[in-house]
């Protein structure tokens, strides 16, 4: 009987560990301290490279509170596919942050979703850059205004 009660605590304790996914320490408050990126960033270009749109948040909602859902598409065009292994993810700021390292469980070739990313208050730019398998690239910067 004994036997039987510690498989099933064992169970219980397994089934809490296996509950949903701890939240994402996207930014860092020392790295949202870190200087602003020079101004003059560059957004948009014609291009036939891959669409990268930010689902949530959504960037018509305005501010947003930490932790949130982030999710990214990546759209290819013209029957090309998205080279996951291409994505590049980084945090302007005078010495840029790579961001990649802490999204790549949330990374696939559709896009980036993560669960629960926690971001200081502050507004911040983050650079999403993607390639397709014809090797057209495309960057967007995604605006985040994060509040208490």
């Amino acid at each position: 009987m004994q036997r039987v009660t510690s498989v099933f605590a064992t169970m219980a304790l397994l089934g809490l560990l296996s509950g949903p996914a701890a939240a994402v320490t996207l930014i860092k408050d020392e790295e949202a301290r870190l200087p602003a990126a020079a101004a003059g960033l560059v957004t948009r270009g014609i291009t036939r490279g891959p669409g990268v749109k930010m689902l949530s948040p959504d960037p018509a909602a305005g501010p947003v509170k930490s932790p949130f859902n982030l999710k990214v598409s990546f759209e290819p065009r013209g029957g090309a596919r998205i080279d996951p292994a291409s994505v590049s993810v980084t945090y302007l700021k005078a010495t840029p942050v790579d961001l990649l390292p802490r999204v790549k469980t949330g990374l696939s070739a559709g896009g980036i979703e993560l669960a629960g990313a926690e971001v200081p208050p502050g507004e911040h730019q983050i650079r999403v850059t993607v390639q397709d398998s014809e090797g057209r690239q495309s960057s967007t910067v995604l605006q985040l205004n994060v509040v208490k």
